[in-house]
């Protein structure tokens, strides 16, 4: 086989082909006129989609924001490239690895709105946001600032940091339920001191759904001098934004949570002029300082998961991200809406729809958050997740766009009998 060949046969994703596998063509022709805001109440529409999906049916799925399952069809292809890569086994790894790679690579930079060297796959945010903070080059007393509800692993990075280096870390707490952007914005505006060396922020938090004014955030944190990184672990793919849009510094990601990629994938933004600032966690020489991908030394690692990328994004596409963004905040609005004042039901989500996407918390009054979750499962066959952290104390209920609204109904039930 001639390399040219090659390289099409390993590096063929579902391309234009894929809205077919996604919707049929009367489908496509019904809807293809309806805006996103109203199509995300056509159940018909979702219906269709959710055939496309091996959904569980012994209990009702309501923890996708850990890790969603791939589409069938994106499923189908990555083990047809996990199959095609263990046949070909070293010659795919010392020829075409890499440009696969980079043509990957530059079709992740499009849906991110960046350019190809802008950004780098890695294997999920908690490594690309560590690869920062890990790659400043601290003094002891530097400080950082950050939330309360950001993600564990972070936190946890940066306080691995103050041991070794002996940097300050200030923490501060959002609103649950906010008034106005610029009520968020001055919480971490409070916390900024001369000294401060680098602010994360999230994108959308991942126990409440809250979706924080981010643009916002960078420009106040700039005119301090500030640089500023992103956890985006919930907002890419399902948000409909671009990076370079948001002002930020870093910007990091999971893939297999909202883009439907297998595990073992996720993305890390560094705007240009950025780069030359970060350490790699692992030495390379074979780049310049300037250069990203000196920050995107993996080793040998399961190549398969990089092409199904490919397969995940035309999937993604043939959807539309206006059309997800609709219905997957319209899903969380359908059941919160029904809950939220009923006596002894708490929601840690803003009741502002605009500050929201498709996660919420829950909790009941007189309940822990372990036992809520036992209940919903083990009595209603709900699985949800429980937290209990930072003020935040209930389950969070994350559904997907094939989530149909009977699902939603028996939460709504179970919250309400609970409740009384």
């Amino acid at each position: 086989m001639q390399k040219r060949e090659f390289l099409r046969t390993m590096g063929g994703a579902l391309g234009g082909a894929t809205l077919g596998l996604v919707l049929s063509p009367a489908q496509r022709q019904l809807f293809a006129a309806l805006p996103p805001t109203a199509l995300a109440a056509r159940n018909d529409f979702w219906a269709e989609l959710r055939a496309k999906y091996l959904v569980p049916t012994e209990f009702i799925h309501l923890e996708h924001g850990y890790y969603s399952m791939q589409a069938q069809p994106v499923l189908e292809r990555y083990v047809q490239h996990i199959r095609e890569v263990n046949a070909l086994s070293s010659r795919y790894m010392r020829t075409v690895q890499a440009p696969n790679k980079a043509r990957v690579q530059a079709r992740l930079a499009t849906v991110a709105g960046c350019t190809p060297d802008e950004l780098i796959i890695t294997r999920n945010t908690t490594e690309s946001l560590d690869t920062v903070i890990s790659g400043f080059d601290w003094k002891p007393g530097d400080e950082a600032v950050m939330s309360v509800h950001d993600y564990g692993a972070m936190l946890d990075q940066f306080a691995l940091m103050a041991r070794r280096w002996g940097i300050v870390n200030k923490t501060v707490t959002v609103p649950l339920d906010p008034t106005s952007d610029d009520e968020v914005v001055q919480v971490y505006a409070n916390a900024i001191t001369p000294r401060t060396k680098l602010l994360m922020v999230c994108h959308m938090i991942n126990i409440t759904g809250h979706v924080l004014p981010v643009r916002k955030i960078c420009d106040m944190a700039h005119a301090r001098g500030v640089p500023v990184m992103v956890d985006g672990a919930h907002a890419f793919a399902q948000l409909d934004f671009r990076i370079p849009d948001l002002g930020c510094d870093f910007y990091g990601a999971s893939l297999h949570k909202w883009l439907g990629t297998p595990l073992g994938a996720g993305i890390l933004y560094v705007k240009p002029g950025a780069v030359e600032k970060l350490w790699p966690l692992y030495g390379d020489e074979g780049f310049a300082a300037t250069d990203i991908r000196k920050l995107n030394h993996t080793g040998t690692h399961p190549v398969h998961t990089d092409l199904a990328i490919e397969d995940a994004i035309a999937f993604h596409e043939a959807i539309g991200i206006q059309r997800k963004q609709e219905r997957l905040r319209w899903l969380q609005q359908y059941w919160t809406r029904q809950v939220r004042d009923v006596p002894r039901v708490k929601l840690f989500t803003p009741r502002d729809a605009m500050r929201t996407g498709a996660i919420a918390n829950v909790g009941i009054d007189g309940m822990n958050p372990g036992s809520l979750a036992s209940v919903l499962m083990e009595r209603y066959r709900i699985f949800t997740v429980a937290i209990d952290t930072a003020g935040v104390t209930g389950v969070r209920v994350t559904p997907q766009l094939f989530t149909t609204t009977q699902e939603l109904d028996a939460l709504v039930t179970a919250l309400k009998t609970l409740a009384a």
